[in-house]
């Protein structure tokens, strides 16, 4: 989105704009990376005369940081990048943002993440981490300008928008991560190698859930589903920048129903459980029986609104052979409905009701506990403890978020690079397509983006961006 000088940011979010003057601290200087494995511009580096605390990264490599979603998520994320140098801030809810606004006073601010971009030119990489409607615009901004992009998961909200994103970084070479942080986990790396090393045979079927949006099973929600738009039309907190909230988004009047955090079950801004936590649970599989696009998707649920996610989903994916593997049936189940109880659990251990992966191979079964593969183990029991361990033949993670850092300055890659996570966020998102469809199988044409048995599924593939946005 290449921004001309009059049209860069509407006037009126002009107006509404606040800026604390750049501190000394700030003051950047450019270094480049010899031999520079990325093809991008310099990286702007803190001055070697900044001081920096005593187990913090010497300033000479911090990077310079920019915040687009300074609360909530945004927040967390901060906390793990705290130790880089925290050049500037944007967010439309500055409520919302101001303990992180005061826990950095001297930090500039926005509420338009294009003014940020437009100003703040010393930036190396922007941290995305709105809802989920704006990922695509925000991330595409910030590549465009030439910026390593971390972004949460999913990392978009239609799949079009995924495939745009995926290819805009690969065309710029920028440094990417999404935001699921289990691709760094231990397990994550177990089940690829235990797979790899043959422990369970050949896998031709995976069921995998989460409880989300209920807590704990049965349990009040998260956030609200299954239900219609309100009618009334409260006021609009004065320190929330509405019309920057909705972004591309179809236009609404305010509702607290909608934010914070609510928007996840609500078509315009989010996608529910398979949004949430199928990005988390999904990717293990993804990157361990290296699937590609599927063939063909259909789904059931509780009743489908026009304006929400239901309550209560199932999801069941055909993907095609890949190489020597066969084809897989991959089935997704969230809202507290679970797969099939597998014989060989034991009798006094349950199914972990909140989230879990289960691969059916030909020789065995594997169970994963825990949210992103984070506990593998085979079952029953008794096969657990007799399986001799693969060799650890992949490399281990320095860290979610370091992986990225690292990246930014050396090209190095990353496990969750929008490479892999655009083609994720793009099969998860097709499941939320035939969920709104509802029980009709739906033939998957990614090449050319298609349903050639059902085109009235394809606008829910994407969606025309309010006047202003592109």
């Amino acid at each position: 989105m290449k921004l001309g000088p009059e049209q860069s940011v509407p006037r009126v979010a002009r107006e509404n704009q606040t800026r604390i003057d750049q501190p000394p601290a700030l003051n950047l200087t450019r270094r480049g990376f010899l031999g520079g494995a990325l093809a991008v511009a310099g990286f702007n580096l803190v001055s070697r005369h900044v001081v920096g605390g005593t187990g913090q990264s010497p300033p000479s490599e911090r990077l310079n940081l920019g915040f687009i979603g300074a609360g909530g998520r945004g927040a967390d994320n901060l906390e793990s990048l705290k130790h880089h140098n925290i050049a500037a801030f944007c967010d439309v809810d500055w409520e919302r943002a101001q303990p992180t606004f005061e826990r950095y006073p001297q930090v500039p601010r926005y509420r338009d993440y294009r003014l940020m971009l437009e100003r703040e030119r010393s930036l190396d990489a922007v941290v995305v981490s709105t809802p989920d409607h704006t990922h695509s615009v925000a991330t595409l901004a910030a590549i465009e300008a030439g910026k390593h992009v971390y972004c949460e998961k999913p990392l978009t909200r239609t799949v079009k928008e995924a495939r745009r994103v995926a290819q805009a970084a690969r065309a710029a070479k920028v440094a990417t991560q999404m935001g699921n942080q289990g691709m760094a986990f231990e397990g994550n790396r177990l089940i690829e190698e235990w797979l790899s090393d043959g422990a369970i045979g050949t896998v031709r079927e995976v069921h995998v859930w989460s409880d989300r949006p209920t807590q704990r099973g049965r349990r009040p929600l998260w956030w609200p589903q299954g239900l219609d738009r309100p009618s009334d039309t409260p006021a609009v907190p004065p320190t929330l920048d509405w019309d920057l909230w909705l972004g591309p988004a179809p236009w609404r009047p305010y509702h607290p129903a909608y934010l914070p955090f609510r928007w996840r079950g609500w078509w315009d801004f989010g996608s529910g459980g398979l949004g949430d936590m199928g990005i988390h649970n999904l990717a293990p599989v993804f990157a361990a029986l290296r699937l590609g696009p599927p063939t063909s998707v259909v789904a059931s649920s509780t009743p489908v609104y026009a304006e929400t996610v239901p309550l209560a989903a199932m999801v069941h994916y055909q993907f095609p052979a890949r190489g020597d593997q066969p084809g897989i049936e991959l089935h997704w189940y969230d809202g507290g409905l679970l797969p099939p109880r597998p014989e060989e659990l034991e009798a006094d251990r349950p199914l972990d009701p909140e989230d879990g992966i289960l691969f059916v191979g030909d020789r065995g079964k594997m169970l994963v506990e825990g949210w992103g593969g984070e506990r593998p183990r085979l079952i029953p029991e008794s096969r657990n403890r007799q399986y001799v361990r693969a060799p650890k033949t992949l490399p281990r993670s320095v860290g979610h978020y370091e992986e990225w850092i690292q990246a930014c300055k050396t090209g190095s890659a990353t496990r969750s690079s929008f490479d892999f996570a655009g083609p994720l966020t793009e099969a998860v998102l097709l499941g939320s397509v035939a969920i709104r469809i509802g029980n009709e199988k739906l033939l998957w044409d990614s090449r050319n983006l298609r349903i050639p048995n059902h085109p009235e599924a394809e606008p829910y593939l994407d969606y025309a961006y309010r006047e202003g946005w592109s």
